[in-house]
C-alpha cells in the first residue's frame, strides 16, 4: 500500500513516520511544506492525484498551547478546516480507500463527564481557550462521518489525548503544559536556578499519551475495518499538573521552590478519556510515563539548542 502522511515533521507525524519505516511493510508519501502548501486546495488536490496513496494519514494541523491559542484563534480555525478540508476531500475525489485523521481531546466540551466518552460530542460548550482549534476539528470529525454515511467510504477520526514525546514543541508561549514544565525544569539544573514557576494553580488534572503510542494506534486502526467513525486515543489515567511537576523534579533531582503563577489560566479542570472503544478493537496505550518521560528528555537535551 501507499501512504501519503500528511505533517511528518510534527510530533505525531514524525513517530509515525518512524514506525512506518521500521515495519517496511508500506510505500510512504511525504513531501515538504515549502513544496507542498496544504492550504491550497488545487495543489493538494493535483498530488493526491498524481501520487495515487491508498491511504492518508493527516497529522498536519495548526498547533499550540493555551496563550497561543488565545491570541491567534482566527488563524487556529482557518488554517485547519483549509488543511483538512484539501486533504479528506482531495482524498475523495482520487478515490483514496482509507483517512486517518487526527485530532486532539479538546473537541469534547469542557464540562464533558469523567472519563470522557465519544458520545460527549456536542453536548455542550467548549473550553473558551482553544475553542476555534475545536471547532476546526470537530469540523473534521463530522465532514468524515458525512462521507462515510453518504459514499461509503472509510474515513477513521482518532482522539488522542495530551501528547508528548521526540520532536515536541517547546517553545515558551506556545507549547503545551508537559513540554514547558520539562523544558523550565531542565533550565533550572543547567542554569542552577531554585525558583520553579508554573502557569496556573497546579490543581487540574491532564492525562498524557507517550507519541509512539499514538503512532501505534494509526497503524493499528490504519489496518482495521471500524464500525465507529471516532475513537479516543489514550491511557485512561490523569494526575494533578502538580503531580507532574513533582515526578519531573524528582526525575531531575532539582532543589528547587515551586510557585504557581495563578494569574495564569488553568483551562479545563479536568480531561481524561474513556478508552474501552478503543480497548474493545484491540487496541491500548503500553509506554510508562516514566519510560516515556526518559526518552523524550533523552531527546529534549541533544536537541536543546534548536529548542532554546
Amino acid at each position: 500500500m501507499k501512504i501519503f502522511l500528511a505533517g511528518h515533521k510534527g510530533l505525531v507525524g514524525s513517530a509515525i513516520l518512524r514506525k512506518l519505516k521500521k515495519k517496511k511493510l508500506n510505500k510512504v508519501i511525504t513531501i515538504d511544506k515549502k513544496k507542498l502548501n496544504l492550504l491550497k486546495q488545487q495543489s493538494v488536490f493535483n498530488f493526491i492525484k498524481k501520487k495515487k496513496p491508498d491511504i492518508v494519514i493527516i497529522a498536519a494541523a495548526k498547533v499550540g498551547g493555551i496563550f497561543h491559542n488565545n491570541i491567534h484563534g482566527a488563524d487556529f480555525i482557518y488554517e485547519n478546516l483549509q488543511i483538512q478540508n484539501n486533504l479528506i476531500h482531495g482524498s475523495f475525489k482520487n478515490n483514496v480507500k482509507k483517512i486517518i485523521f487526527l485530532g486532539s481531546s479538546c473537541i469534547y466540551p469542557k464540562n464533558s463527564k469523567q472519563p470522557i466518552s465519544e458520545k460527549s460530542l456536542l453536548t455542550g460548550k467548549l473550553e473558551e481557550t482553544n475553542e476555534p482549534y475545536a471547532l476546526a476539528k470537530i469540523a473534521g470529525v463530522k465532514m468524515c462521518e458525512a462521507y462515510n454515511k453518504q459514499y461509503k467510504t472509510n474515513y477513521l477520526c482518532l482522539m488522542p489525548t495530551n501528547t508528548y514525546g521526540p520532536n515536541d514543541n517547546y517553545h515558551h508561549l506556545n507549547s503545551h503544559f508537559f513540554p514547558a514544565l520539562i523544558k523550565k525544569a531542565h533550565i533550572c539544573k543547567i542554569k542552577n536556578k531554585k525558583i520553579f514557576t508554573v502557569w496556573g494553580s497546579g490543581k487540574p488534572l491532564r492525562e498524557l499519551i507517550f507519541v509512539d503510542d499514538v503512532a501505534d494506534a494509526c497503524i493499528f486502526f490504519m489496518n482495521k475495518k471500524t464500525k465507529k467513525s471516532l475513537i479516543n486515543i489514550g491511557t485512561g489515567k490523569d494526575m494533578r499538573i502538580k503531580d507532574y511537576v513533582n515526578f519531573i523534579i524528582k526525575k531531575l533531582n532539582l532543589k528547587v521552590i515551586i510557585k504557581y503563577d495563578k494569574k495564569k489560566p488553568d483551562g479545563v479542570y479536568r480531561k481524561v478519556l474513556d478508552v474501552r472503544l478503543a480497548k474493545k478493537y484491540g487496541w491500548k496505550a503500553k509506554t510508562t510515563l516514566d519510560k516515556g518521560f526518559d526518552l523524550t528528555y533523552k531527546d529534549f537535551k541533544i536537541n536543546y539548542k534548536r529548542y532554546k
